[in-house]
């Protein structure tokens, strides 16, 4: 009698410990956490702005357009250019020596950063004009190196050293996919070391379509090229680099000086 007294005690304690498990699983329980879940706003993502797209070069053919080149760099006053030219939101052409490439590889990296447009300019200041093929080839390639290992570019123009050119340097440079650029101004400031002088001497030969020859190894030089923009901006020049000046189409081998558009060059 005992023993069954106890066995129905158990029996009776064991239902009320599992209906009190069943209690917890009770239907209400599963929806008030769903909607809870379904009340919490999602998160938002930041958004990267995206940058602002560059503005399309002038139409050369139509404003008064005017090319600053600067030759035998970098050098150490080619930071000083710089500096200027980014105060004024120009932007210029650097043909480049490859042996000071290769002694002076961050300015080359700051030039390209820049939206500079770097060129060749061989790699000792050779006269390609009169030179052998194997010394043009190596001029140019191992000038072509030191600039795509210093900023990652490959320059699509060059400027022959004194401006010495030849049939032979053409085929090549046709075959090299690069381009001859020459000059309309030179103020000669590589002799007339004096800063005045060279800016009389670029304001008074510049017109539309003009490239200007300069060498941003000399210190009178890049002191000069404040006021040469500031008076050329002045009469309405806007500054652009030799591809930019020619639309961005020249064509490899060929020799170019100077944008010539016609009577429609220079107006409004």
């Amino acid at each position: 009698m005992l023993i069954g007294v106890v066995r129905r005690a158990a029996a009776a304690v064991l239902v009320a410990a599992v209906c009190g498990w069943l209690s917890t699983l009770a239907p209400d329980d599963g929806p008030v956490r769903l909607t809870a879940a379904k009340d919490k706003a999602p998160e938002r993502r930041s958004e990267v702005p995206k940058p602002k797209p560059k503005p399309p070069p002038p139409d050369c053919t139509r404003v008064k357009c005017l090319a600053l080149t600067f030759d035998d760099g970098p050098a150490e006053s080619t930071g000083e250019l710089l500096d200027i030219l980014a105060s004024r939101n120009v932007k210029a052409t650097f043909f480049l020596v490859g042996e000071n490439v290769a002694e002076h590889p961050d300015l080359v990296r700051r030039e390209h950063a820049a939206g500079h447009e770097i060129a060749d300019h061989s790699y000792t200041h050779a006269d390609l004009g009169r030179a052998s093929k194997k010394t043009i080839v190596s001029e140019l390639t191992r000038t072509q190196d030191a600039i795509r290992n210093a900023s990652g570019v490959t320059s699509k123009l060059l400027r022959p050293p004194y401006g010495s050119t030849s049939e032979r340097l053409a085929r090549i440079t046709r075959r090299m996919g690069m381009a001859q650029v020459l000059w309309t101004v030179d103020p000669f400031d590589w002799r007339h070391r004096e800063s005045d002088d060279i800016e009389r001497r670029v304001l008074k030969q510049a017109k539309p379509g003009s490239i200007v020859l300069l060498h941003d190894i000399h210190p009178t030089t890049v002191r000069a090229v404040p006021e040469i923009i500031d008076k050329l901006a002045a009469k309405g020049y806007v500054f652009v680099t030799v591809t930019e000046l020619f639309g961005g189409k020249l064509t490899p081998g060929k020799e170019y000086r100077e944008l010539e558009s016609g009577d429609g060059q220079g107006l409004p």
